[in-house]
Parts: C-alpha cells; structure tokens; sequence
C-alpha cells in the first residue's frame, strides 16, 4: 500500500489541539492570518475526527488533553499520515514527555507562554521538512520600473505587488520567492491596503 504523498508547502494544513478555549481561538486567528488553512480541536478525539475527514500536513499539539494525551493523539495522527509534522506546546514540560517527543521527531517543544514568534520559526521548519530537496534554481524576477525619483519603500512596494501576481495571489508562495516571513508580508499589504493600492 502506497502512503499518500504530503501536499505542496504553500498548501499546507494546520490542526490545532489545544483545550483551553481562548489559546485555541488566539492560535486559529494567527495562522488564518498568515495565510495557513487551519481548524482545531479541544480534544485528541476531536483531533483525530477532523484529521479523519480531511487529512493535515502539520499539528500543534498541547501535551495535557482531557483523555487522550498529546503525544498519544500524535501517534494516532501519524498512523494515518506518516509525514505529519509536530509542534508541542504545552504548559506542562516534563523530562519523560520531553524524551518522548524527541523519540516521535517532533519540529519544536515549546513552552506556554509562547512567543508568536517561536510559533512562526517552529512553522518554518516544519515546512522545510515537508520539502526535503532544494528548490529548483530560477531565474531572478527583474524587478518592476519605478518612477524616476521614486523612494525605496515604493519600490519595495512594486517588487512585493509584482511577485503576489506572479504567485497568482498565494501569499505562501510570495513570502518564500521574497524570503520574507508570511507575517512580514500580511503587514506589508495591509499597509499597503491602508493607503489605497489594490492587493491580489
């Protein structure tokens, strides 16, 4: 039996397992917003019925869940999708449960609080991992003409709107072609939605 094969990175799906409401929200507000399709569940039952009726590419997984555990929820969630990646986040670190990560190859075993930042870093890497080899080498985009005089933040501006119609108006794929974080670029058309330029 052939195991199915993970999506493309910029079309990635995120479960978030976490008990306590208001994280679980705060958590699918963020990712939402950094363009990932996300759902979540409160508990590793509710968990593995979502990822039963359309299958997730990455879960973050916090380690005291009513019944089922985190890490056993986890391991249910891989026999079904061998690829999937983790991220722990809990509350509640011990050295055993520690040691168990590590043993299932989670991403990251992050403390709560967590700074959105780790979160985003953590989600990095989880995306490398489901692209194991290197990108093909392409040819640098030339970057649009600006006006005579024109200053470096409309210029930045040009080369960012210039790449999001390349990408077909997928963000993942224009912050990986600009090398920018989802978030720096959700902030750069914000702003530029704020002063009147129309966003793809």
């Amino acid at each position: 039996m052939s195991l199915p094969h993970p999506r493309p990175v910029n079309e990635a799906r995120v479960l978030i397992v976490e008990d306590e409401g208001r994280l679980r929200d705060l958590l699918a507000r963020t990712l939402v917003g950094w363009g990932f399709e996300t759902a979540a569940g409160r508990s590793g039952e509710e968990a593995l019925r979502l990822h039963e009726a359309k299958p997730f590419d990455i879960a973050i997984l916090d380690l005291n869940l009513p019944a089922m555990d985190g890490l056993d929820t986890l391991r249910h969630l891989r026999e079904k999708a061998p690829h999937l990646q983790a991220i722990i986040l809990t509350g509640f670190a011990s050295i055993e449960s520690a040691r168990q990560a590590v043993h299932l190859d989670v991403v990251e075993f992050l403390t709560k609080p967590c700074h959105l930042g780790e979160l985003e870093k953590a989600l990095d890497r989880a995306l490398r991992r489901m692209s194991p080899t290197p990108p093909a080498v392409i040819d640098t985009p030339e970057l649009p003409a600006a006006a005579p005089g024109a200053t470096l933040e409309e210029v930045e501006r040009l080369h960012i709107l210039a790449a999001l119609r390349r990408n077909d108006g997928n963000r993942t794929a224009t912050a990986k072609e600009l090398g920018i974080s989802r978030r720096t670029l959700y902030y750069k058309l914000e702003e530029y939605q704020r002063q009147g330029f129309a966003v793809e």
